[in-house]
């Protein structure tokens, strides 16, 4: 079959290509590397999830400049009848670490912490150095405010005031980062912050560029007639760069059939990709096409698309020293500006986004009303230069030049306009769809989850990340999510809240909280609760019983958390009051936040759920199990942007892995609870 200068449809050509590379073994991530955690991370890919080593911070720190204390010593502490601290200098401060020391001493201490600072072990919080008196060894007030011998306070301060405890930021085990996430500034800070020094990343593709023509000089050169600057190689590099791969620029090659395939073979050595620029079309010196079929196969010849159809396709038949790969592909790319570029964003973005494991990069696209009539080829997909602007409540697209050698078009171009094969052309005042370069908006392809925690949300992420969607979870209780489907500021919510009289999950709550509204409610999980308690359970708790006794520091669930619910329907079998549990009313908002709690020392336990007692190291004492329910208003169950998220579910890899999580039952994942 020829191939030669036959125009095919784009579509059919970028599956051509596909389909090449895929029996290639090419249509995959090339490979990873590890590197450094530094600046040169910036803009890789990486090529695994990041899960934190460590949490940060990892000590309780002082949020601010000020003196830590004991809370319950600044107990009292008014206007009228001030409290006096001794403030212990850094010797002394070193010195008293042991518990029954500080117990003995007479005097009510303080220490002064600078912003940052580690909290002395016996202290709980922190009172800004603004709101002491500082006094000298006389009782009167002194200038040294950050080193006097007393302190004098009128302001009790509440446990844990002023301070950064650990696990603030980030917790051990958490996921940082998913795979195929391109690194910005901030999560290079994360990722160290979680206590990694080196990162996974793919592996750059290397695409030589090969610019050919015996008309073309290079940049600087004094031109005369006929000479042809070569820039194309500068502006497809650059494409080739932004997208992640590394370009090499090859000295241009004069129309030369022997010296081309001799400069081709040695670029399918050491590279990936091979764009040869130029010599695309029929004319007698354009040797592209040739040369792809003597060193390889010839794909693609045409494509039905303006500006660029004489695009080439094709792969190379090599065997390099290091005998890397048989095959590599290579793009003829056409010799005007316009063409060129656009057949880089086209055809080379998407191999390059697969060898980079990233998703392809995708232009906002917004509805606007043309301005003037465009005339198009008839059976081409037309890409129109325009730019764009609002007037009033009408988003307007203006045509600009349509030369295919016009670069200052795409330069000023805010947008393309896609006028679609078979349409010939479009009237002023027609609707067009624009791919937006400027003042893009955002195509949304954010799964929202409001609700309850839990761990296999992070499992859940890292899966659909594999499939163009991204799960982002709000952890505001079991309640709290169902308020958010009924507010209309969610897809989804777990929830896991226990009707005290049937013993069932959620339905009751669903129909309190979201009236009228018609859901579908799909078991997740299910899951142990329990106590979570330091590593060997030194204080020896066995159940609920133990959390009233006087040594014993609990930390509690938010209100409205299912966990909180089962918490006091419990309490309320026992007829035992909540306010008889020390620690009862000090909250957090996650199942890590309480086992981070308990590892730091904040607490001694706290109800929760296996794996998150396991993912800290701590003990934990199973009491109870409970069902995990996703509660998905029926509208938002029906579109599209949810289909992965129950493709993921079914799939026997993700109930593998939640079922390596500790505490976790599978068997009832999928089952539909409720249906309207």
């Amino acid at each position: 079959m020829s191939v030669y200068l036959h125009d095919i449809p784009l579509s059919q050509a970028q599956a051509r290509l596909r389909e090449a590379l895929q029996d290639a073994g090419l249509w995959r991530m090339l490979g990873a590397e590890t590197i450094p955690l530094d600046e040169n991370a910036l803009g890789r890919i990486t090529a695994e999830p990041i899960w934190a080593l460590a949490s940060s911070p990892h000590y309780h720190a002082s949020a601010m400049d000020g003196f830590a204390v004991r809370a319950e010593e600044t107990n009292g502490a008014q206007p009228s009848s001030p409290i006096q601290l001794l403030v212990l200098s850094n010797v002394e401060g070193s010195v008293i670490s042991d518990q029954s020391l500080i117990s003995n001493l007479q005097s009510l201490i303080s220490k002064y912490v600078d912003t940052g600072d580690p909290l002395p072990d016996w202290a709980n919080a922190v009172i800004q150095i603004e709101n002491v008196e500082s006094l000298d060894e006389n009782g009167e007030i002194t200038n040294a405010i950050r080193a006097p011998k007393t302190i004098r306070i009128r302001a009790a301060v509440a446990p844990w005031s002023h301070v950064r405890p650990l696990g603030e930021d980030i917790v051990a085990t958490q996921l940082v980062l998913p795979a195929g996430h391109t690194l910005r500034p901030a999560d290079l800070g994360a990722i160290a912050a979680s206590g990694h020094q080196e990162i996974k990343v793919s592996r750059k593709p290397k695409v030589a560029i090969l610019p050919t023509g015996t008309e073309l000089v290079p940049i600087g050169s004094k031109l005369k007639s006929g000479d042809i600057l070569e820039y194309n190689s500068l502006v497809m590099a650059a494409q080739v760069k932004a997208m992640g791969a590394e370009p090499t620029r090859y000295p241009i090659t004069k129309d030369d059939f022997d010296l081309i395939c001799e400069r081709v073979q040695e670029a399918a050595q050491t590279h990936d990709l091979v764009l040869l620029n130029a010599g695309s079309s029929a004319g007698a010196e354009d040797f592209s096409a040739s040369v792809v079929e003597k060193l390889g196969t010839l794909l693609v010849h045409g494509v039905a698309v303006r500006p660029g159809h004489p695009v080439i396709l094709g792969l190379i038949n090599q065997s390099s020293i290091e005998n890397r790969k048989s095959q590599i592909p290579i793009i003829g790319v056409p010799g005007y500006p316009v063409s060129a570029a656009l057949t880089v964003d086209i055809f080379v973005e998407p191999v390059i986004a697969k060898w980079l494991g990233r998703k392809p990069l995708e232009l906002p696209i917004e509805t606007a009303t043309l301005t003037r009539k465009i005339v198009s080829p008839a059976g081409d997909d037309d890409y129109v230069r325009v730019v764009v602007g609002r007037v009033d409540e009408k988003l307007l697209a203006a045509p600009l030049s349509r030369g295919a050698g016009v670069i200052t078009s795409l330069v000023q171009a805010d947008g393309l306009a896609l006028i679609p094969s078979g349409a010939q052309g479009l009237d002023a005042g027609d609707s067009v769809k624009v791919s937006m370069y400027r003042s893009k908006a955002d195509i949304e392809k954010t799964i929202f989850s409001i609700g309850s925690h839990d761990l296999t949300l992070d499992l859940l992420s890292q899966f659909l990340s594999n499939h163009d969607r991204r799960l982002v979870s709000s952890n505001v209780g079991s309640q709290g999510g169902l308020i958010a489907l009924r507010r209309g500021e969610a897809h989804l919510a777990g929830s896991h809240l226990l009707n005290p009289e049937t013993g069932e999950y959620n339905i009751l709550y669903i129909r309190q909280y979201m009236p009228n509204i018609p859901v579908k409610v799909i078991a997740l999980v299910g899951r142990d609760q329990g106590l979570m308690v330091k590593k060997n359970n030194p204080k020896a708790i066995k159940d609920l019983r133990d959390l009233t006794r006087p040594d014993v520091q609990f930390v509690n669930r938010q209100r409205g958390a299912g966990t909180r619910v089962l918490l006091d329907y419990q309490l309320a079998q026992m007829n035992q009051p909540a306010d008889s549990i020390r620690g009862y009313d000090r909250e957090e908002y996650t199942h890590l936040g309480v086992a981070a709690a308990i590892s730091s020392g904040r607490a001694d336990c706290g109800l929760g759920i296996a794996a998150a007692a396991q993912a800290l190291d701590l003990d934990f004492v199973p009491l109870f199990q409970e069902r995990y329910d996703l509660v998905f208003p029926k509208q938002h169950a029906q579109i599209e942007l949810l289909a992965p998220l129950f493709d993921v579910i079914s799939t026997r890899e993700f109930r593998d892995s939640v079922s390596k999580l500790t505490g976790y039952d599978v068997s009832v994942m999928g089952t539909i609870i409720l249906e309207d």
